[in-house]
């Protein structure tokens, strides 16, 4: 039955990709699909892009673990700050200002908007590099999930994955991850109520779960999993700044806005994309605060005998607690449905971040290279051969079993959102923002990601790594670093702009006549 379910499931997106190759005959039918994509389906586009393995496997095994069901926070915070308000703070004027500019990646919205070559090359060298980790993540998250469903090999499934993403990405482009996205969008929707219905009623209910919850002592204070707050409420909001704020500046979640239809469709998108947010982002992270209580052994009495494995670098596989929380509470139809469901989140995630990282490199890159100017066809081609390439590192990437799906994304997140939210949705409202006050974001959104993953990620400073532990700060988590990008770079580029100045004021005065 669960191959049955998965083999209709490829065979419809393939169907969709083949369907919608005619969109890909153009440059702004192919990265945007023509400008012209309505409300429901961009703003199931933006939410299947923003939820995927990365979220459903790995932040909310980890955080559910970490936090109870205080992790329910998190997809609350998805949804309040990561969709509705980055639909009404940036919807209608990056529509706007990226039609008026023409530009269709975010690098091109940077050179247009700041009048720099450089800053354009910049972004789109920082696009590359660190949108792999992030689709190394949800290869990593989706594997661990089908070696569990159906006993394949880990390597098996990943390259696998890839193989389906080239496919319809390759063929239909952004038309195609849009209808794919919709249809996605609402097996994630029905199938996260039900998983959910599913693993509470098989422990009793909700309230032998919280009494359950409140019993477990592993090493975490008694009666703080069941608790609102949870067991570290200051690192859990780091969790929730770099989780919600982040899509502010991804250019995959931005890229969105650019394609939607009119200023109509933002406005009914914000309501979907919130509700689709607390019904994913909030049910994912529900379920993940039930870890504890279908892998830990003698949960009722307290022994808290922990039953998920360590990796070979000693640490407990925060990546194995869904799959096996999912495969002790589901009967083989639902977690055939499971199997779906996260295929579908990961596959709208992963066509996003191929055909953004692809669009960035030929547009952004190839294209100004070029002496002689390329004809659309060949541009569309080399965008399909660099999502071939772009797809074949992330795989090499995913393939290392030890790294944490959530340390690779929030490695990726962290550089890019640290990079890009400030100056972006600055740009969108002040006339005042420098060029100087955009490198400066880049290098400290990038600098701040990249300093921290060597000293704690690879363990290049064993000393400062001991200092730290020893004062009790938990700079060692990325997550927190990702926060601590992002926001430094909403203080330093206000602080940088008033100190500096733009030798072509008058340029930067006509680009904001796109709003009158």
């Amino acid at each position: 039955m669960i191959w049955l379910i998965l083999i209709l499931y490829v065979l419809m997106m393939i169907g969709i990709g083949v369907s919608t190759s005619k969109n890909g005959s153009s440059i702004d039918g192919f990265v945007l699909g023509g400008r012209n994509v309505g409300s429901w389906l961009t703003a199931f586009a933006f939410g299947t892009s923003y939820f995927s393995a990365v979220v459903f496997v790995g932040y909310a095994g980890q955080f559910g673990w970490n936090y109870g069901i205080a992790s329910t926070w998190i997809g609350i915070g998805n949804a309040v700050l990561g969709s509705a308000l980055a639909w009404l703070v940036l919807g209608r004027r990056t529509r706007t200002m990226s039609t008026y500019l023409k530009a269709s990646t975010m690098p091109e919205f940077f050179e247009k908007r700041y009048k720099s070559k450089k800053i354009k090359v910049a972004a789109a060298i920082i696009i590359f590099l660190f949108l792999i980790p992030y689709t190394a993540s949800v290869y990593n998250g989706l594997s661990r999930l089908f070696s569990m469903a159906f006993n394949i090999d880990y390597s098996v499934c990943i390259i696998a994955m890839a193989l389906l993403t080239a496919v319809y990405v390759i063929l239909g482009g952004y038309a195609a991850t849009a209808i794919n996205d919709f249809v996605q969008g609402i097996i994630m929707l029905g199938g996260i109520a039900a998983v959910v219905i599913f693993a509470v009623q098989k422990k009793g209910g909700m309230s032998q779960i919280m009494d359950m919850l409140g019993k477990i002592d592993d090493g975490v204070p008694a009666q703080t999993l069941n608790s609102i707050a949870g067991p570290d409420p200051i690192n859990l909001i780091g969790v929730v700044i770099l989780t919600s704020l982040g899509t502010w500046g991804l250019p995959q979640m931005v890229h969105k806005f650019y394609a939607i239809r009119s200023e109509e469709a933002i406005k009914k998108g914000t309501v979907i994309s919130t509700l689709f947010a607390f019904i994913v982002a909030g049910g994912s992270y529900f379920l993940g605060g039930l870890g504890r209580v279908y892998c830990t052994a003698d949960a009722q009495d307290g022994t808290g005998r922990i039953l998920i494995n360590k990796l070979a670098n000693g640490k407990l596989d925060f990546d194995a607690i869904i799959p096996a929380l999912l495969d002790s509470s589901l009967p083989e139809i639902m977690i055939g449905l499971v199997v779906v469901l996260v295929l579908s989140a990961s596959m709208s995630t992963l066509s996003s971040l191929v055909l953004t990282s692809s669009s960035t490199v030929t547009i952004d890159l190839v294209r100004p290279m070029m002496k002689s100017k390329l004809s659309e066809k060949k541009e569309i081609l080399i965008m399909r051969v660099f999502i071939a390439i772009f797809l074949i590192i992330s795989v090499v990437l995913a393939l290392n079993k030890n790294a944490y799906i959530t340390t690779l994304m929030s490695i990726s997140w962290g550089a890019l959102a640290g990079a890009f939210l400030a100056p972006f949705m600055y740009g969108l409202f002040s006339k005042k923002v420098t060029r100087a006050a955009v490198a400066a974001s880049f290098i400290s959104g990038v600098g701040i990601t990249v300093v921290h993953m060597c000293i704690f990620s690879l363990g290049l400073f064993p000393e400062l790594t001991k200092s730290a532990a020893s004062l009790k700060l938990n700079l060692a988590s990325p997550i927190n670093a990702g926060a601590i990008a992002m926001i430094f770079g909403l203080i330093i580029v206000p602080v940088v702009s008033a100190l500096t100045s733009n030798s072509d004021q008058k340029e930067v005065e006509k680009v904001f006549e796109c709003y009158k």
